[in-house]
């Protein structure tokens, strides 16, 4: 699964000690991502957000969100777009990245398959990432 299919689309806030504070667009989350950035603050980005799961539940609704709003993402709900044994993008409002736990205890699949289209939980480890994927021209 090539990442640059997921991208992310926002602005950094600012740059702090290692941490990026991503803003998606359209959204009211201010993430704070392992990783560098050295473009002006405000510009229109594309990233690709990446992370590890301790744990997936596949759930049978809800809506797509990031937990906490301002912060480290530590959960992420939402429709998975592409799926593989290793790893899977979830679009909780942006996509994310997540590579899956290796115990399969960690999966908890009550809810039936994982697949795309279903709806899944993660829980994630700390340290999720910002990578910069290219700067977009204003219009």
């Amino acid at each position: 699964m090539a990442d640059t299919e997921f991208l992310a689309r926002g602005k950094v806030k600012s740059v702090q000690n290692g941490t990026v504070i991503f803003v998606p667009s359209n959204t009211n989350y201010e993430l704070y991502l392992a990783g560098s950035y050295d473009g002006a603050p405000g510009e229109l980005i594309d990233c690709v957000v990446k992370a590890r799961a301790r744990k997936i539940y596949t759930v049978p609704s809800g809506g797509n969100f990031i937990t906490p709003i301002f912060g480290p993402p530590k959960i992420v709900q939402g429709r998975v777009r592409s799926a593989s044994d290793k790893q899977l993008v979830i679009h909780a409002s942006i996509p994310f990245v997540i590579d899956l736990p290796r115990e399969d205890s960690a999966i908890d699949l009550d809810e039936g398959a994982i697949t795309v289209g279903n709806m899944v939980n993660a829980v994630l480890l700390a340290g999720a990432t910002f990578e910069l994927a290219g700067k977009l021209i204003a219009r």
